[in-house]
């Protein structure tokens, strides 16, 4: 249920969307009144603290499929519609991930097999009720959901400039480490030794950033003293370039360039 909600909800914050309703569609394969009602039990809980409601719903049995799934379609309202970019000079803040969260799992199952680890039932972090009303203290530049696409979906925020992550340009630091501390979970030092390379890693998840804002200088202490629900820390910047996403892996110190 909070990976349903936190893809929907950390979404829409790149628009700038109030979320009010929701819809959702359950499968199961088979018609299992009291796990049904657990999972809607559980996420009206967690609409009602959004307020946001739920229009309805649709369930669905299918004898043939293994497990369950859930999805849900979330409205949402733009105030004020917003330009969604990272501009030279911009500082990027990191928000610490809780691991996997909901992208990479097809990578994560040809690697582990049929085998069974905890981290990958960690929920992904929701963001959105933290970031959502920095929006309006704030000029939050640009920001980046880091799921599906890791690190490679920056490249869309560019203008004309490159994004730098670890080690932080000089030109962008402004008294922040070189590196930063929001380093990757056990979970992915382990799928790295089993032989997937840096640059996969970090085309396919999200090695401990979970999401991005890329924010003038002025407001960096501001934002972070703001942001006390998660770890953070500065974790690079914007200098002018070519539209190229430049990383120094932290699993192994590699440079590497989308």
């Amino acid at each position: 249920v909070l990976d349903a909600l936190a893809m929907n909800l950390n979404d829409l914050l790149l628009l700038n969307a109030k979320p009010y309703a929701i819809l959702n569609h359950l499968f199961l394969p088979r018609d299992d009144k009291k796990v049904i009602l657990e999972i809607i039990g559980y996420l009206s809980k967690e609409c009602q603290k959004r307020k946001i409601a739920i229009l309805g719903g649709e369930t669905a049995i299918h004898n043939d499929m293994e497990g369950m799934e859930l999805s849900i379609t979330m409205l949402g309202f733009i105030e004020k519609p917003r330009e969604n970019k990272f501009q030279v000079g911009d500082v990027l803040i990191g928000l610490a991930s809780n691991g996997l969260h909901s992208n990479g799992f097809s990578k994560v199952r040809e690697v582990f097999g049929k085998s069974y680890r905890s981290a990958f039932t960690k929920p992904t972090f929701i963001y959105f009720d933290t970031i959502f009303p920095l929006i309006k203290k704030f000029n939050i530049q640009g920001m980046a959901h880091i799921t599906g696409g890791a690190f490679t979906k920056l490249k869309d925020l560019l203008i004309n400039a490159d994004a730098i992550i670890n080690p932080v340009p000089e030109q962008v630091r402004y008294g922040a480490r070189r590196n930063h501390k929001l380093k990757p979970q056990p979970i992915f030092y382990e799928i790295r030794k089993r032989g997937v390379p840096d640059s996969q890693m970090y085309k396919i998840f999200n090695c401990g950033i979970g999401f991005i804002l890329s924010v003038k200088p002025r407001d960096v202490y501001s934002i972070l003293s703001n942001m006390k629900n998660f770890r953070t820390d500065v974790v690079g910047g914007i200098v002018p370039g070519t539209g190229k996403v430049k990383i120094e892996s932290v699993l192994s110190n590699k440079i590497i360039t989308f």
